[in-house]
């Protein structure tokens, strides 16, 4: 009860002092508290003021690690010569301060003499802090006769919860609201940059450009397959979130896709929608795409509004007539040739697997963002349905791109090690068999993966096998629809 009580009556007061309590009307004004100072001014008492109705031009360049750079241009005016302190307001309020570079544009006739980043926020908190040792007006209202007594208060301490002192009495967990003669010139609603400036006297530009948390893009693919599984449509999707606390509008906007390395780690967050599904359509392309040092830049070919607390979805790339490879692979493990097992898996599902080329062979051939690339297929009504979904890496051009979209439901397989034995230190023989089992009623054929690791020499198999690289092997095996198939073999091993 009383931790609700200290809650009401900061909440209370901070709504008193945003006018969120209905004020007196102009008959009856209301008197100010005993030795309260006077009201503030209402011209800025930092000097000169800008808000971003003054700019000029904007543009944000966003990584793919919850971070941006934000560059704008400010055009200033009735900056008087002199030093004068100006007060640069709606930026982000993630900004990094350390990051900012101010560039007086030509015939600006300003210098920066010092930067100062202002983030003492208005909160309840924070006010009732800054009144401590001051007097207050306490307000308790009586259901017996529907008013409101008034009296004047001097605020002790808020450590734990406002102590105050009511004439010669001193009280805590009072039961009414305290309201606030002016709000303390040294909070601010936002963080704000404040400068002290040599002006020249004119209506100087500036360009600033700082980095701001909390600005972050991912792509989305949406990959359509046709009727016979052998060629996709693709639709790639850029989605912007904003979280900076700033909003800019008609913004010039740059993704930068690559890994770029930064001293302190990049802040997660949640992203929630998915991209929409569209059917791959040949469209000019709205980004342009560029290489930066050993990334890549892509640029949005006309301005749009980056706002705060929103997520914007921007078309990447469309492409038809994708050639694809469906397969369906069966692996082992590493481990199992090292010791004696017996039978390892039974009615295992067979994982499924979609391959395509990214080349201009292929109707692509750009670089492709990581991110998550979706599949779907059209059932016999032509209605599409969503068949799996992975995440694929930055890829170049002219490189193949993998997917697993899941497990086979009709194809399935057995694994049973026949026999084991040791051949020394680090070194075994052993015999498998690999049963494999079409349930559909179609043929499909299986690459039975094994990565045997290590040394290894096939003694003996009833399916050729082929070499992958120096630590493992597969077989290609076809099934005949509704059918079964058998692979043996024997395999020496050493791993150490």
């Amino acid at each position: 009860m009383k931790s609700r009580t200290i809650l009401a009556l900061r909440w209370a007061a901070f709504a008193w002092a945003l006018g969120g309590y209905a004020a007196p009307t102009a008959a009856a004004p209301a008197a100010a508290p005993t030795g309260a100072a006077p009201a503030a001014a209402a011209a800025s008492p930092l000097g000169r003021v800008s808000e971003g109705s003054d700019r000029r031009a904007v543009s944000i360049t966003v990584y793919n690690s919850d971070f941006g750079l934000v560059r704008e241009v400010r055009q200033l005016s009735g900056l008087p010569k002199g030093q004068v302190a100006l007060e640069f307001r709606d930026v982000a309020s993630t900004i990094q301060p350390e990051t900012v570079a101010i560039k007086p544009l030509k015939g600006a006739g300003l210098r920066v003499l010092e930067q100062n980043y202002r983030y003492d926020l208005l909160t309840p908190e924070t006010l009732l802090e800054k009144y401590v040792g001051r007097s207050v007006r306490a307000y308790r209202y009586h259901e017996a006769t529907g008013k409101e007594d008034v009296v004047d208060a001097k605020l002790l301490s808020v450590a734990n919860g406002p102590i105050l002192q009511l004439g010669s009495e001193i009280t805590f967990n009072y039961p009414g609201r305290l309201a606030f003669s002016e709000l303390p010139p040294n909070l601010i609603a936002k963080p704000t940059l404040v400068w002290l400036v040599e002006s020249g006297g004119a209506d100087p530009a500036l360009e600033v450009s700082y980095l701001a948390r909390s600005l972050s893009w991912s792509a989305d693919y949406v990959l359509v397959l046709d009727e016979n599984e052998k060629q996709a449509g693709l639709v790639g999707w850029v989605t912007l979130v904003n979280n900076s606390g700033a909003s800019y509008r008609g913004a010039s906007l740059q993704l930068v896709a690559g890994d770029v390395h930064r001293v302190e780690q990049p802040l997660a967050y949640d992203r929630v929608s998915k991209a929409p599904m569209m059917q791959a359509a040949s469209a000019p392309p709205q980004f342009r795409e560029e290489g930066l040092l050993e990334y890549h830049l892509y640029t949005l070919q006309r301005p749009t509004d980056v706002l705060d607390k929103e997520q914007k979805q921007v078309t990447l790339l469309e492409a038809a007539a994708i050639g694809i490879d469906k397969k369906l692979i069966f692996a082992g493990q590493e481990y199992w040739y090292q010791g004696q097992y017996g039978e390892l898996v039974k009615n295992e599902k067979v994982s499924v697997y979609l391959d395509f080329q990214n080349s201009e062979q292929n109707h692509l051939g750009i670089p492709l963002p990581k991110g998550t690339l979706r599949v779907y297929k059209a059932d016999k009504s032509g209605a599409k349905q969503f068949v799996g979904e992975d995440a694929i890496d930055h890829t170049p051009r002219d490189e193949k791109i993998r997917v697993k979209v899941g497990e086979a439901f009709d194809v399935v397989a057995d694994r049973k090690q026949m026999s084991w034995s040791s051949l020394g230190n680090c070194s075994s023989e052993s015999a498998w068999q690999v049963d494999l089992r079409n349930h559909k009623d179609e043929d499909v054929k299986v690459e039975v993966r094994e990565p045997a690791g290590g040394d290894w020499t096939i003694v003996n198999s009833s399916h050729p096998a082929q070499r992958d690289d120096a630590r493992s092997f597969h077989f290609d095996v076809s099934i005949p629809k509704r059918g079964a198939t058998k692979v043996t073999y024997r395999v020496r091993v050493r791993w150490c």
